[in-house]
């Protein structure tokens, strides 16, 4: 039962990711605002849902350590394997965004303020607002950009008709099958696990980092498919910028986080050296299935040492 739940749950991830990539692209067109946008925003924080869920619920069962690993396991898994399958999937990778010049350090700041938040041990409320209010900040400089940006296809299509009355509740469906999916397929995946005598450890922090990531995972891959690859790399940067910042604020904001930053040395090492490939990928350009395969080989090498760990 639990195997056609799987499947059934990620026929609805796809499903919903497929109906929330054409809708985006709706409301692109209907405000002249840039896929990338839509991506970084709309999307990325729909696809943030998951991890918002599960860190929330778990600061408020007193779990700290699984509402931060959450987070760090959603942002490397986000740019080792989301990123990874846009970069072998995508037929032809050329966006139209500079994200070297305009989204490196929204990738790069948060990772770094979160590692001097928890140097002291904890991520307190005050910790919770100054995340909240880096997101705030990002939101601003976005929709600031979005007004001085009109890319070739917003120009082309701009004249195309928009129902709201339809596109507006399919974009709401679209999310909810989304993260519905991503839910259900969590907790199948998990009773698998548990029927072949897998450890809760594995279950809790590699299970549930990948279940949470599995929206991004999707919405990236149709937008590669359908070749907006500008919506795909939006996704991610601005998920993971949600991640960092409304997840885990949301989540400090109910409770406190207690951190030991020596137990998750290697986690947060990882996510901060897969952010600074982000970023010299973006600054070389270096959108190609190499650049794909090296993003693998960062991850094989995490769930390694994880796994060795047990």
């Amino acid at each position: 039962m639990d195997f056609i739940i799987f499947f059934l749950s990620m026929g609805l991830l796809i499903w919903g990711a497929d109906m929330l990539i054409l809708q985006s692209e709706r409301i692109a067109l209907a405000f002249s605002i840039p896929e990338f946008i839509i991506g970084a925003t709309l999307i990325a924080l729909g696809t943030s849902l998951p991890e918002m869920a599960a860190s929330i619920a778990a600061a408020y069962s007193n779990k700290a350590e699984i509402a931060v690993a959450n987070v760090i396991g959603s942002n490397i898994l986000n740019i080792t394997l989301v990123l990874a399958a846009v970069f072998l999937i995508a037929k032809k990778i050329n966006p139209n965004r500079d994200f070297f010049a305009k989204d490196s350090t929204w990738a790069l700041l948060p990772v770094l303020i979160f590692i001097l938040m928890i140097i002291d041990g904890v991520i307190s409320r005050f910790d919770a607002s100054l995340l909240l209010l880096l997101m705030g900040a990002y939101l601003i400089f976005l929709f600031r950009d979005a007004k001085t940006i009109l890319t070739e296809e917003i120009e082309l299509e701009e004249a195309i008709h928009v129902s709201w009355s339809t596109t507006l509740p399919l974009v709401l469906l679209g999310l909810a099958l989304v993260v519905a999916g991503a839910h259900f397929t969590i907790q199948s995946a998990s009773s698998i696990a548990q029927e072949f005598g897998v450890s809760e450890w594995i279950i809790g922090i590699i299970m549930v980092s990948l279940g949470t990531s599995l929206p991004e995972l999707t919405v990236s891959i149709a937008a590669a498919i359908r070749g907006k690859v500008d919506m795909a790399i939006g996704n991610i940067i601005g998920s993971n910028m949600a991640n960092t910042t409304v997840v885990l604020g949301s989540a400090a904001l109910v409770n406190p986080l207690v951190v030991y930053p020596k137990t998750y040395l290697f986690d947060i090492a990882t996510m901060f050296i897969a952010t600074l490939i982000l970023v010299f990928i973006t600054a070389n350009k270096l959108y190609s299935k190499p650049a794909g395969i090296s993003l693998i080989i960062i991850l094989g090498l995490f769930l390694n040492n994880t796994l060795r760990q047990m």
